[in-house]
C-alpha cells in the first residue's frame, strides 16, 4: 500500500502488473478517479483484499453462469452492501452470499443435461424456475 494525496489519511493499494512490474497500474488510477467522481472513500473498500476478492467474484459469475454475469453480479454485491448499510462487512457478505450462489449455478450446470426436468419438476426460463 501507498500513502495517498498528502494530508488525505488516506491508503490506497497498489496493484502489481500481471507481468511483475511495479508500482500502482492502471487499474489503481482507474479506481482512484472513479472513487473521486462518484464521491466515494476508497480506503474504507478500497485495499487488495477486498479488490481480489470483487475481481475473483466477476470470474466466479462469467465461469459458472456466464459472461456477462459478471458485471451484473459485482454491481448487484455492491447494491447490496449499500443497501445493507455499507462498509467492509456488508460487502464481505453480500460477495460470499453471491460466490455461493455462482457454486451452486456451477455445480448444477454440471449435472443437468439439455431437455432434462429439474428436479422439482419446474421448467425453467434462463435458469430460472418458473411457478
Amino acid at each position: 500500500m501507498y500513502p495517498g494525496p498528502a494530508g488525505s489519511g488516506m491508503l490506497l493499494f497498489m496493484a502489481v502488473a500481471p507481468t511483475g512490474g511495479k508500482g500502482p497500474t492502471m487499474l489503481t488510477e482507474w479506481m482512484q478517479d472513479l472513487a473521486d467522481a462518484l464521491g466515494v472513500d476508497l480506503a474504507s473498500v478500497g485495499d487488495a483484499e477486498l479488490v481480489d476478492l470483487i475481481l475473483d467474484l466477476a470470474r466466479d459469475a462469467a465461469h459458472a453462469v456466464d459472461r456477462p454475469a459478471a458485471p451484473l453480479t459485482t454491481f448487484l454485491v455492491g447494491y447490496a452492501a449499500a443497501q445493507h448499510g455499507g462498509g467492509r462487512a456488508c460487502l464481505a457478505e453480500s460477495a460470499a452470499a453471491a460466490r455461493d450462489l455462482a457454486a451452486a449455478w456451477e455445480r448444477r450446470s454440471s449435472t443437468d443435461r439439455p431437455g432434462d426436468e429439474p428436479p422439482d419438476g419446474h421448467r425453467t426460463a434462463g435458469g430460472i424456475a418458473e411457478s
